[in-house]
């Protein structure tokens, strides 16, 4: 009975995965050049960069990623439904209607390899294939088309997207696998992508009228409540005192994504770059920290005094270095009165 069925699609796949083994053993299957592990959450992820170039993660490693639910019980549903090649993260006749045809072409194309410290050919997926199989789960669960088993895969997704960055895993692969060659800017992946989105995200109100009356009052200055224009150069009292306590070069990345007018002046709030999950939460724990320490001081001085002490510049150049550099603020200069 059981070699009647010899030719189902489930038997079928395991045939290509044996044929799979047989190429890799004669040299068909190329050797990566790069390996290593990428860590997403709880996530991780075996990826490599092949001879040509391509990035690759292991396709078992992103199934595991997604968790249980997307395993034994869907493989055998492909044996039985048009889901042809498809990675077992992406056969559900759910997320059907959510699968373009070119994602569908790329991700039943796999690029196999062959890991340098030995064991069998690993099925590899295009690294930059990832945010887009996350985004149809997402697009899922939007519609409102997973049950109730399926949706802890979608939330397992938008973790996994807040952690890429989008178009950031090309970069991160190649940091993992030692691919890239400029060693010195290793330390601020983890640290930018923490803090700074791609995409602007629609906060508002986020300084409230009470920071502005405090650093009208410190520097000795009437506070307008007729009007809502704060003055310009408390823009630079807030990167010092705000931004630049924040991470290592979260203020000069804000600036460097922000787009600017043609007066120069950035076209949105340096705060709406900052990510929802962890930037900005960040943010509106420092500005509280900030009131306090304003309310609990005289004068602009007796201020700064206290905020350098608890909550030290965060410039990986001055870290655990009492120097001033050369930035917009520059406190040797600043009388602490008005402008």
């Amino acid at each position: 009975m059981a070699r009647k069925h010899s030719t189902n699609p489930v038997r079928k796949a395991i045939a290509q995965k044996a044929a799979s083994a047989r190429w890799a053993a004669a040299g068909d299957v190329p050797m990566a050049a790069h390996i290593g592990e990428l860590k997403i959450g709880d996530a991780v992820l075996a990826c490599a960069v092949l001879p040509d170039g391509t990035r690759v993660l292991s396709q078992g490693g992103v199934t595991s990623a997604f968790g249980p639910e997307t395993g034994g019980w869907q493989k055998r549903k492909q044996a039985e439904d048009d889901s042809g090649d498809l990675p077992a993260f992406l056969v559900a006749a759910s997320l059907k209607p959510h699968i373009s045809a070119d994602l569908r072409t790329l991700v039943s194309t796999p690029k196999n390899y062959r890991d340098p410290r030995g064991g069998p050919v690993r099925i590899g997926l295009e690294a930059s294939l990832l945010p887009k199989v996350c985004e149809v789960w997402l697009k899922a669960r939007a519609a409102g088309d997973l049950t109730k088993i399926q949706l802890p895969v979608a939330a397992r997704a938008e973790i996994l997207m807040r952690g890429l960055a989008h178009t950031g895993i090309i970069a991160l692969v190649d940091e993992v696998t030692g691919y890239q060659g400029v060693r010195a800017k290793d330390a601020l992946t983890k640290i930018l992508e923490a803090f700074i989105a791609k995409e602007l995200q629609p906060y508002i109100s986020t300084f409230p009228p009470q920071y502005y009356e405090e650093i009208f009052r410190l520097r000795g200055m009437e506070y307008p409540r007729e009007s809502v224009q704060r003055p310009r150069y408390f823009g630079v009292l807030t990167n010092e005192i705000i931004y630049r306590r924040l991470a290592p070069n979260v203020l000069e990345e804000l600036k460097r994504v922000t787009p600017k007018d043609e007066t120069g002046r950035h076209k949105a709030k340096l705060f709406q770059h900052l990510t929802r999950n962890k930037g900005y939460p960040k943010l509106l724990e420092h500005l509280g920290a900030v009131l306090t320490m304003m309310q609990l001081s005289t004068n602009w001085h007796d201020f700064l005094a206290k905020l350098d002490k608890l909550r030290p510049r965060q410039d990986l150049k001055t870290l655990g270095k009492a120097q001033q550099l050369s930035f917009d603020y520059d406190g040797t200069a600043d009388s602490g009165k008005g402008m």
